[in-house]
């Protein structure tokens, strides 16, 4: 009904628009008060009229029509997408998420040259395939992971050489994961994952590293407080020159926030 009242509406508005009135010409039409002629002649100026703004119509409901189309698409899109990240340094993941594993951080020596820069999220349960045992020089070497937070106050001091632990988590109805550096919020529009602070390698070791984001309430794994090394996370400071202060301050630990969208 409302669509018919809205056909009508822009009948009378594109008629009054014309130079002749499209009411006049049909009201002479049908009460036979013009000629034959001259009504043959204005019914076809009608019909065109007509023809053109059906055309008008069509076209418009057919983009109308597609967008609806485009937009249930989207909807389907995201109720059947999801995400999966790496919590580090906690064996859980937040209760908005499925956690697929609890496990612990492996990855390079973190003084070898050749080191693979990025941690991995190790399972405790490994499975093998063609395997020979001893170490005979000609492979890449996986270690664990630890904390180097000697330097930072509070809390976090206590975690120093203890081996990091780690959780994959799995969310429903997210189409996309971000770290954001230097926040402990998320923008407008984002949902928390989890926040702490940001992590890496030391800069005078040898190994590359990635910047990692640390749960600022980390978890430890269970009888692994020791100098071992291996893979290591030292907090990121932040170093005034070419990074601007304010807004960042010199040697200030720098925080960090996963966050997700749908």
């Amino acid at each position: 009904m409302v669509f018919q009242i809205f056909l009508v509406f822009c009948v009378v508005v594109y008629a009054e628009t014309n130079k002749e009135s499209c009411k006049d010409l049909l009201q002479g039409y049908l009460t036979g008060q013009l000629s034959s002629a001259l009504g043959r002649y204005q019914v076809k100026a009608l019909r065109r009229d007509f023809e053109s703004f059906s055309n008008d119509v069509k076209k418009a409901l057919k983009e109308v029509k597609e967008k609806q189309v485009a937009d249930i698409k989207t909807i389907q899109e995201i109720q059947n997408s999801s995400i999966v990240y790496i919590r580090w340094g906690k064996k859980t993941c937040p209760s908005n998420a499925e956690q697929v594993i609890s496990g612990d951080v492996g990855g390079s020596w973190f003084d070898h040259t050749g080191a693979a820069v990025n941690p991995l999220c190790l399972p405790k349960n490994p499975e093998w395939g063609i395997y020979k045992d001893g170490t005979d020089g000609g492979k890449a070497y996986m270690y664990g992971g630890e904390y180097q937070t000697d330097t930072v106050p509070a809390y976090m001091r206590t975690l120093f050489q203890h081996d990091v632990p780690c959780a994959v988590c799995l969310v429903r109805k997210r189409s996309v994961v971000q770290m954001f550096p230097a926040r402990k919020t998320c923008y407008t529009g984002w949902r928390l994952e989890y926040h702490g602070y940001l992590m890496a390698g030391y800069h005078g070791q040898k190994a590359g590293s990635t910047y990692t984001c640390v749960d600022s309430h980390p978890d430890t794994v269970h009888g692994g407080h020791a100098n071992k090394n291996g893979y290591l996370f030292y907090p990121v400071e932040a170093r005034c020159g070419t990074l601007k202060c304010p807004p960042y301050v010199e040697g200030r630990e720098v925080v960090c926030v996963v966050c997700s969208k749908e």
